[in-house]
């Protein structure tokens, strides 16, 4: 992210609906991740996708 590699620890649960999110948009979950991380502000990467999963789900 942001030019720098970088790993992200989700639960097993979050990883699924993650990918399955990503590939309902046609998306690859890099890129995914990218454009939660540009508009994350403070908040942990880790959390910030847990935080856009959960409003997918319950959007839905």
């Amino acid at each position: 992210m942001r030019g720098h590699r970088t790993s992200v620890s989700l639960e097993d649960a979050f990883w699924r609906a993650f990918r399955e999110i990503a590939a309902a948009e046609g998306r690859t979950i890099n890129g995914l991740a990218a454009e939660i991380d540009e508009g994350r502000g403070d908040v942990g990467l880790a959390s910030a996708i847990r935080v856009f999963v959960l409003r997918q789900f319950t959007k839905s």
